[in-house]
């Protein structure tokens, strides 16, 4: 049985023209990641207290099913965007030692990637439960559909176009 030479997970040219070595940029990137993963673990865990938070609030009760549907929809975004926002850090201990920053790294960007739809998807559901309570359903149904776009704009379209003209 033949098996094809394994791709490196980070290559080896320097195309920035850092003069890095690969254990260098390694490093870098890690640095990186380990930054962009500070500030949205924070953003989730605070979501997540948030959300926790609300059922024990008196108004809770008056929740319609929809409001309450939408509630434990929103728990359940919350705690498994905040599991997988903290899941760089088992897959950090289960590899430290083994060689393998390239596959750490490439790993961590799937779970980052993977936590900002978890937090896009729950800020929108935020959204559209606060506004669904104080103005009525449709306004919530476009409140979320609002906050979506500019997600998607802000998050995937603009870097997209800035990569490209870079």
């Amino acid at each position: 049985m033949s098996h094809a030479s394994p791709v490196p997970d980070v290559p080896d040219a320097d195309p920035d023209g850092r003069g890095e070595t690969q254990n260098e940029r390694l490093d870098r990137n890690w640095n990186e990641l380990l930054q962009e993963l500070r500030v949205i673990q924070t953003g989730t865990q605070i979501l997540t207290g948030f959300l926790l938070a609300a059922v024990f609030q008196s108004r809770f009760e008056d929740l319609d099913a929809f409001q309450r549907d939408m509630y434990l929809v929103l728990v359940a975004t919350s705690v498994l965007t905040t599991l997988v926002g903290l899941a760089p850090v088992s897959l950090h201990r289960v590899l430290f030692r083994k060689h393998a920053k390239g596959r750490i790294i490439r790993y961590t960007d799937y779970f980052v990637q993977a936590t900002l739809a978890g937090v896009g998807i729950t800020v929108a559901g935020i959204g559209l439960l606060i506004f669904d309570l104080v103005l009525g359903r449709a306004w919530g149904i476009a409140f979320a559909v609002f906050i979506l776009v500019v997600v998607a704009l802000l998050w995937i379209v603009v870097p997209r176009i800035i990569r490209r003209s870079a």
